[in-house]
C-alpha cells in the first residue's frame, strides 16, 4: 500500500480511551430495560434477550484472567469513517484480555459469514489500517441476516473457527439483524455471543444510550469543508445560487449539522416539511421568496442545502410515490409496451386526479426518474431523484412568472451538487478515531463479560475522552414494530430530527437572518494535529443536544 504523508503521520496517533477501560474493568448492571414501543410483541419475539439490564464499565483493582478466545467481526452496510478503528479497538481489547485471542474478519459483509469467506486479522494487518477511513480492510456488504438457513450456515464456520463472539458493525438494520441472530443462537444454546456497534453517517441511529453513530462527525465536517469552499466561491463570483443535496434519506441530521457549521442562506429540513404538511410548491415558494428578497438588495447568489430524502417527506409526493409503486407493480407489462415518448401521458391518465396533477407539474426528467428507475422490490429509487435540480428548475419557473408580474427584479442562475460518497470514507476526525476505538474496546469487554444481544455504548462524548462512559445497551431496548415489505417486523427505531430539540431550535433562531444576509462560515479541512479546540471538537448537533 502506497501511503500519503498524512497516512504515515496519522498511523502514529494513539486514540484516547475512557479511563474506565484503561486498566482492570468490571461490569456494573443497571436497571432492567424494555423496548421503546410495542413491548409485548418485542418480548414475545426475543424471549432470551429482552429486558436485559444496561451495563456500565468501571475501573477496578481486582485483576481477572481470561482464557484465550476467538472473535469474528463484520462490517455491514454503507461505509462510515472510523470502521477500521472499531476493529483496531476490538483487536487491542481482546489481546489485552489474553494475548493469544484471535480476530477473524468476514469478507464483504454478512455474506462472508454465510459463504464462509474470512481472513484472520493479525497485528501486521491491523497496523496498516489504524486511523484510516473506509472499510477496505475486509470490505462491506448489504446481505441481510434474517433467515434460519443463513444463521445455521454462519454457525458452521463460527464453530469451525472456535469463535466465541461475533461483532457486527452497522446501522439500524444491521444491528436489528445482530439482535435477531443473538436471539437465535441463545435459543439454540449455541454459546455464540453477538454484539453490535452503532454506525451510520446519516446520524439516525441514536437515543439516550447511543449519543451519536460513528462517522457522522467526520462526514459532516467533510461536507461542511466543501460547502464552505462553494460558499466562498459563491460570495466571490456573486452570480450563482448553489443547490446542494446531502446524504440523509430517512432523516435530515446531516443537512442540519452542515447548516449549523456553514450558515447557508437556506436549509430545508424534511421533518419540518412533513410536520407542516408542506406541498412541493410550498417548498419552492419558500426558496423563491428568499431568492427574490436577496435579489432586491442586489445579491443574486446564495446556497440551499437539501436532504436526500426530502421528496419522501412531502406528504403529497409520498402519496404520489405510493400510488405509482402500486400501479406500476400491477401494470408493469402494459407499461413496458408503452413508447417512452408516451409514458408520461399514460401515467397522467391512469393516476387519481390529485396525484395526476402533481405528476404533470413535475419537470420531465424527474417524472421519468419516478417511473423508470425501480429497485428490486419495484419501488421508486428516491436517492436517484435529482431533487436539487427539481427544486432549482421549479424555482426558476416561479421566478420567471414573478418577473413577468413585476415581483422579481433580479437574475437567477443555478449550480447543482450532490455530496454523498465524498464523506463516507474520509480519514476519521480525532473525535471519530477516539470514539470508534472506544466502541471496539467496549465490545471486547462486553464479550469478556459474557454479554449477547448488546450494542456497544460510549456516552458523555462532549467531555474529554478520559471522562467518557463505556458500557452496553440491550438492542431490544431500541426496537419497535414497523411495516416492512407488507409485514410487521421488529426494527430499531430511527431517530429523526426533533423539531423541539436544541439543534433545530438553534438553526430556526438564525435562519431568517442567514436567508437575508451573507454570513457564511468557512470551516476548512478537518484538522488532525494542533490545539484541542480545533482538533477534538464534536459536532454542533452533539454539543447542543448535550447542552454544551
Amino acid at each position: 500500500m502506497t501511503k500519503s504523508a498524512l497516512q504515515i503521520a496519522r498511523a502514529a496517533y494513539q486514540p484516547k480511551l475512557p479511563k474506565a477501560l484503561k486498566g482492570n474493568v468490571k461490569a456494573v448492571a443497571g436497571a432492567a430495560t424494555q423496548s421503546v414501543a410495542d413491548q409485548e410483541e418485542i418480548k414475545k419475539l426475543f424471549p432470551n434477550t429482552y429486558g436485559m439490564p444496561l451495563i456500565k464499565f468501571e475501573a477496578t483493582d481486582e485483576a481477572t484472567s481470561f482464557p484465550a478466545f476467538n472473535v469474528g467481526v463484520i462490517l455491514s452496510g454503507g461505509q462510515a469513517p472510523g470502521g477500521h478503528n472499531v476493529i483496531s479497538g476490538l483487536f487491542d481489547g481482546i489481546k489485552k484480555l489474553n494475548k493469544d485471542s484471535r480476530l477473524y474478519g468476514f469478507i464483504l459483509g454478512p455474506g462472508g459469514l454465510v459463504d464462509h469467506n474470512y481472513m484472520e486479522l493479525t497485528a501486521d494487518i491491523i497496523d496498516e489500517y489504524r486511523n484510516t477511513g473506509g472499510f477496505d480492510i475486509i470490505g462491506s456488504g448489504r446481505t441481510k441476516l434474517e433467515k434460519e438457513d443463513q444463521f445455521e450456515k454462519g454457525y458452521e464456520i463460527l464453530k469451525e473457527l472456535n469463535i466465541k463472539a461475533l461483532v457486527i458493525i452497522g446501522g439500524d438494520d444491521s444491528n436489528t439483524n445482530a439482535c435477531v441472530l443473538a436471539e437465535y443462537y441463545a435459543a439454540k444454546n449455541y454459546g455464540i455471543q453477538v454484539i453490535g456497534c452503532p454506525k451510520t453517517i446519516d446520524g439516525d441511529l441514536k437515543n439516550e444510550m447511543i449519543e451519536t453513530s460513528f462517522g457522522f462527525d467526520t462526514a459532516c465536517k467533510t461536507y461542511s469543508e466543501v460547502i464552505g469552499n462553494i460558499q466562498r466561491d459563491c460570495n466571490s463570483a456573486r452570480k450563482y445560487w448553489h443547490f446542494i443535496k446531502l446524504m440523509g434519506r430517512s432523516a435530515s441530521h446531516i443537512a442540519l449539522e452542515c447548516a449549523l457549521q456553514v450558515q447557508p442562506n437556506i436549509c430545508i429540513v424534511s421533518e419540518e416539511v412533513e410536520a407542516k404538511n408542506m406541498s412541493l410548491d410550498d417548498v419552492v415558494t419558500y426558496i423563491a421568496n428568499a431568492v427574490a428578497a436577496r435579489a432586491a438588495e442586489g445579491n443574486n447568489f446564495g446556497t440551499v442545502l437539501i436532504p436526500e430524502g426530502l421528496i419522501e417527506f412531502i406528504p403529497a409526493m409520498k402519496r404520489l410515490i405510493a400510488e405509482l409503486n402500486d400501479f406500476l407493480a400491477a401494470n408493469s407489462e402494459e407499461f413496458a409496451q408503452i413508447k417512452k415518448s408516451a409514458q408520461r401521458d399514460y401515467i397522467i391518465r391512469k393516476l387519481s386526479p390529485e396525484n395526476s396533477a402533481i405528476y404533470a407539474s413535475l419537470p420531465e426528467g424527474v417524472a421519468r426518474q419516478l417511473t423508470l428507475d425501480r429497485d428490486p422490490h419495484g419501488n421508486v429509487q428516491v436517492s436517484l431523484i435529482e431533487t436539487e435540480k427539481l427544486l432549482s428548475e421549479m424555482v426558476a419557473t416561479k421566478l420567471s412568472q414573478w418577473k413577468a408580474e413585476g415581483k422579481f427584479v433580479g437574475k437567477f442562475a443555478a449550480q447543482h451538487h450532490f455530496f454523498g460518497y465524498e464523506g463516507r470514507c474520509a480519514a476519521p476526525s480525532n473525535f471519530d478515531a477516539d470514539y470508534c476505538y472506544s466502541l471496539g474496546y467496549t465490545a471486547a469487554s462486553l464479550i469478556a463479560n459474557g454479554k449477547t444481544g448488546y450494542m456497544s455504548s460510549v456516552r458523555n462524548t462532549t467531555a474529554p475522552a478520559e471522562e467518557w462512559i463505556a458500557g452496553g445497551v440491550p438492542i431490544t431496548m431500541m426496537m419497535n414494530m414497523e411495516r416492512r415489505n407488507g409485514e410487521m417486523k421488529p426494527v430499531i427505531q430511527k431517530a429523526l430530527v426533533k423539531l423541539d430539540g436544541a439543534p433545530f431550535k438553534a438553526f430556526a433562531a438564525q435562519r431568517d437572518r442567514w436567508a437575508k444576509e451573507t454570513d457564511y462560515v468557512y470551516p476548512g479541512p478537518i484538522q488532525y494535529f494542533g490545539p484541542t479546540e480545533v482538533c477534538d471538537q464534536p459536532t454542533k448537533t452533539l454539543q447542543l443536544e448535550q447542552g454544551k
